[in-house]
């Protein structure tokens, strides 16, 4: 069967779509064979079948046992496949595997990993010697034994080992990891992950510490004392002379001797950092000398590190077959945020603080010390320098900080921007005093660029948070800025201008004499720079300018930013650039800040053809489409406010591109385009003028009505759909004399639409604009026009309504209802009482759909229009809505018991029934609570989260192990609470609603006197009662 199973396993691995499924499908047929798995473990332990095949072998393996080994699984499939007697042979084979002498390494992990799934759920009662072999394998194995036991043994401890089982075996646990880790004998690889292993413990340790926090304190001190002195001095100790690129290629023994020292002083740093997150205080005392070792070694590590990334061209990120980084750029970024996170430690801080007290100026003190190394390690890499050149849209996203890619140089700009917080003038001052050291001795542009740049990283946060730099400051920087504008090298020519536009918004207006120069430097190299890097940083740098210079400097170069703008995108090939997303941004965000200067621009210039021409080759993405969104609507508002022609000019500037993106978007199938031209027509039509200018209709009717009557997709009927609404709210008089190209009268056309919209085959999401449009129909149109159409499409929105489960969808067609209620209620209540909805009672329908979700209803017109409706049928005391059964109050399990997803599943909610007009009492008092802003304690409570949670620079409680008190749920802020803040559910965040809280207190006022409220009253829970009393 062996020689079987290795054809189909390499058959999974061809090229071919038709060999490769079958054997899977061969290999999943075996499953019940009972020399399947023992088959498998015998192609991993044979050395003469090739690696790929071998660590295939396993990973079938692994999908086998958690298939058919124990019911414990997930992935468990109903039927245990293996017989105990088997199982024995696979674990004590599998466990030879991992720990042989000579396999493969990826072969030993590949069945670690194994080894350690089948333990999480046979150890320790069917595997019982587990633990004992892999102790007795450590201290006495060959180097490749015990690099399979400590494989295995991490595994355990990372998925293998409950709590229970971890402290059973804890003490020796620890013992054995620790002999190996400060074993000189062994290679440091081995003893890197040995301290790996022990920093896994700590996850258990965390786990547990809520429960037994006595225990497992007292357990960490114990062994902390132990593993301490041995952290300290693996932080001392100097790495050997970095190999040469020659001797790294050729794996010569000291580029070996190199990469484990690097990894076992990376896995210290590692664990360092996990016992402070979990045990900060039992570090504290530590601090001092463990921050002191940190900085040696990152000042003694500066020369190799600059040799190797910033003059040549290494290898980084690299990590071996184990997992383990190995390069010395990740020991540096590990370092660098050790080093950040001492600086919080309060030891550190005391002792810091009292040297800066005794010293005498910036020049010389540890402050300027640490600008240093940061600008030491914030120089561009070889590597990056390359992609940047390559790739503009890298550059940018890595300015921007929307990268994940974290470095040295971003650790960097980390560093002292948390050294600004806790001291800002130090930090500022010893930057300009090392900058200035710096431009007078040192020829090379990359560390002239990294102090700017590391300014720029300061400068952007105390822009986040509203700190200005001082003004001798910003001045003393005013000459370097000058002297990087023009120099040749690209990167210190762009830096220059971030920075001087960054210096002047974040200076007040220290910088006015200089910064128009500035300006107009910035202007001048979006078209003539040569450098792509240049131009963009130039664009980008401009928003900072529009945002902090008077409009006196900035409104008069309106034309010349856009011209800029322009000039440069007639260089682009807009099809690459589309696929720069941040560049695409930029562009926008730009481009926004310049239109928003004068928005009559849009009437006359090209700023918002620009605006277009960049959104039509972004519309796929999400923030630009946003960008667009917002900077339309701005603009649109604030034409519209300007009366006159003003609004029909930018109708007949914007309309042809609109409706020409939905012929575009209609040829190419892009729904993206189609998406953001509905978009912007809805804004367009939703700021209109009343009437709407002539021909309106006639333009984008006949484009809407195809989509509309055509499209699947549901934001793109969402758009469309509230463009007709909007059309209809401010001119239905044009829409109705209107006809399509087949003679259709225009409300004719619309109630085709709404059916459409109405029917099953359109989703919840789809539709959910339908409501608002119908609604807007029937109050426009009237029951005089509409005639025999009204009650069937009064029908179809109540069937629909019943079926609805998306909110709001629901609360859309709700609104139908309520719109017409608030103008005769009674009318609202004899239609619904004589719809029959598949031998249902349309008033049933309607009314248990509206009570049950009014509470959730999101917008305040929305909400106050539902309030008035719903006041109105209570008035009514109409009998029949008595008779109406609706969901009450929750009713709350009394047993104590955890509700898990699966109890839910199998008990759902279970809720009182009440008469309708007790219904409407109770959603009235919870809007009677919204809009007295009673919520405004969640806002207080989350401000107070926020502050906790914040990372400010005089917060050092991360150093503490006293418990977040915000972490007390029995507080005034419950979890539910919090969970509905973070989802920013309707209502949880509603601000104070003078109107409606005065309506509601008049209409309990009125109701309180009115019969049959005294019953209503006593039949309100004691919540409800005491919010009645408070309002009084």
């Amino acid at each position: 069967m062996e020689e079987q199973l290795a054809q189909l396993l390499a058959a999974t691995q061809s090229s071919s779509d038709a060999p490769r499924k079958q054997a899977e499908q061969q290999l999943a047929s075996s499953y019940g064979h009972a020399d399947f798995p023992l088959g498998l473990v015998a192609i991993a332990s044979h050395e003469s079948v090739p690696l790929n095949i071998r660590q295939s072998a396993l990973l079938y393996l692994k999908t086998f046992v958690l298939a058919g080994w124990s019911p414990q699984f997930d992935e468990f499939k109903g039927q245990i496949l293996i017989s105990d007697e088997n199982k024995a042979r696979i674990r004590e084979a599998l466990l030879e595997i991992a720990t042989h002498n000579h396999l493969d390494r990826k072969v030993k992990t590949a069945a670690s990993y194994v080894v350690s799934k089948i333990a999480s759920v046979d150890f320790p009662e069917q595997w019982p010697d587990l633990l004992s072999k892999l102790m007795h394998v450590i201290p006495n194995g060959t180097d490749g034994q015990l690099h399979g036991a400590l494989k295995v043994l991490d595994e355990l401890v990372d998925d293998g080992l409950n709590d229970e089982q971890f402290f059973a075996v804890a003490r020796d646990l620890v013992k054995v990891v620790y002999d190996v880790a400060v074993n000189d004998a062994r290679k440091a690889t081995l003893r890197a992950l040995a301290v790996g292993v022990f920093r896994g413990c700590f996850d258990i340790l965390e786990m547990v510490m809520e429960d037994h926090k006595a225990a497992v304190k007292a357990f960490a001190d114990e062994v902390l004392s132990q593993w301490l002195p041995f952290f300290i001095s693996v932080m001392k100790m100097g790495l050997p002379n970095p190999p040469s690129k020659q001797e790294e290629s050729e794996d010569a023994p000291n580029a070996e001797t190199h990469r484990g020292m690097v990894s076992l002083k990376l896995q210290v740093v590692k664990v360092l950092m996990r016992i402070r997150s979990v045990f900060p205080a039992m570090l504290s005392p530590q601090s001092p000398v463990l921050f002191s070792a940190t900085w040696e070694e990152l000042s003694s590590l500066q020369a190799a590190y600059h040799q190797m990334y910033i003059e040549e061209d290494r290898d980084s990120r690299l990590e071996d077959a184990d997992g383990l980084p190995y390069t010395l750029d990740f020991l540096v970024l590990e370092e660098l945020d050790f080093m950040q996170a001492c600086l919080r430690a309060p030891p550190v801080r005391s002792e810091l603080e009292q040297q800066l007290q005794n010293q005498q100026g910036a020049e010389g003190s540890w402050v300027t010390e640490v600008m240093k190394l940061a600008v030491a390690y914030a120089q561009i890499t070889t590597e990056e320098e390359g992609l940047w050149n390559v790739d503009v849209n890298i550059f940018l996203s890595e300015e921007t900080s929307v990268t994940a890619n974290y470095t040295p140089r971003t650790a960097c700009g980390d560093l002292v921007i948390k050294l600004g917080e806790w001291l800002t003038q130090p930090t500022v001052e010893g930057l300009l005093s090392y900058t200035r050291s710096l431009y007078s001795t040192t020829p090379s542009w990359k560390a002239k660029e990294a102090a700017l740049y590391i300014l720029n990283q300061l400068l952007g946060d105390f822009q986040d948070v509203d700190k200005q730099i001082g003004p001798d400051a910003a001045k003393g920087f005013i000459d370097f800025i000058r002297y990087a504008m023009q120099q040749p090298d690209v990167f210190l020519r762009a830096r220059g201008h971030l920075v001087a536009g960054s210096l002047t918004r974040t200076s007040g207006g220290a910088l006015q004499e200089v910064a128009t120069s500035f300006l107009e430097a910035c202007l001048h190299a979006i078209p003539n720079d040569d450098s792509d890097v240049v131009q963009v940083s130039c664009i980008r740098a401009l928003q900072y300018y529009l945002q902090a210079l008077p409009s006196t400097i900035t409104q008069p170069l309106q034309n010349s930013i856009i011209t800029a703008i322009s000039t440069y995108l007639q260089g682009q090939d807009m099809q690459e650039l589309a696929e720069s997303d941040d560049l695409m941004v930029t562009l926008v965000e730009t481009l926004r800040d310049a239109i928003l200067l004068d928005i009559r621009i849009c009437l006359t210039g090209t700023g918002l053809d620009l605006l277009f021409t960049v959104a039509s080759h972004g519309a796929n993405n999400f923030q630009l489409t946003m960008l667009v969104n917002e900077t339309f609507e701005d603009v649109t508002s604030q034409i519209a406010a300007l009366g006159g022609d003003a609004y029909i000019n930018l109708c007949a500037k914007v309309l042809p591109s609109l409706t020409g993106a939905f012929d575009i978007g209609n040829m190419t199938e892009e729904n993206a385009l189609t998406n953001l031209a509905a978009e912007l027509l809805s804004v367009l039509a939703e700021h209109g003028s009343e009437p709407l200018p002539n021909g309106f209709v006639q333009a984008t009717m006949p484009k809407l009505n195809r989509l509309l009557l055509g499209s699947s997709d549901d934001e793109l009927l969402k758009s469309a759909t509230m463009a007709v609404k909007n059309i209809i709210a401010h001119d239905h008089q044009q829409l109705f004399e209107w006809r399509d190209e087949t003679g259709k009268g225009g409300l004719e056309v619309v109630l085709v639409i709404i059916d459409r919209l109405l029917s099953a085959s359109v989703s919840d999401t789809a539709a959910g604009e339908v409501g608002a449009l119908a609604a807007e129909v029937v109050e426009k149109a009237g029951g005089e026009r509409l005639g025999p159409y009204l009650p069937q499409l009064l029908r179809a929105v109540a069937v629909r309504l019943g079926s609805a489960t998306h909110a709001a969808f629901i609360q859309s067609l709700t609104l139908v209802f309520a719109r017409l209620s608030l103008a005769n209620a009674g009318e609202v209540v004899d239609f619904l009482s004589q719809l029959d909805l598949d031998g249902v009672n349309g008033l049933q329908v309607v009314l248990s759909k509206w009570l049950e979700n009014s509470i959730n209803f999101a917008g305040y017109d929305e909400i106050r229009q539902n309030v008035i409706a719903l006041s109105k049928l209570y008035d009514l005391k109409d009998p029949r809505l008595s008779h109406i059964q609706v969901k009450g109050d929750l009713i709350v399990p009394q047993d104590g018991r955890i509700m898990t997803r699966s109890r839910a599943r199998a008990n759902p909610d279970q809720y009182t029934v009440v008469p309708s007009p007790l219904k409407i009492l109770k959603v009235l008092i919870v809007e009677l609570s919204g809009a007295s802003g009673s919520n405004r304690q969640i806002d207080a409570a989350a401000a107070a989260a926020a502050a906790e949670f914040a990372d400010e620079g005089s917060d050092d409680g991360d150093w503490e192990d006293e418990p977040n008190p915000f972490e007390d749920l029995s507080s005034a802020m419950s979890k539910e609470q919090l969970m509905a803040f973070a989802n920013d559910e309707p209502g949880m965040s509603r601000q104070q609603d003078n109107e409606t809280q005065a309506f509601l207190v008049d209409f309990f006022g009125r109701a309180a006197q009115t019969e049959g409220f005294r019953e209503e009253y006593e039949a309100l829970t004691l919540e409800e009662q005491q919010r009645l009393r408070d309002m009084s």
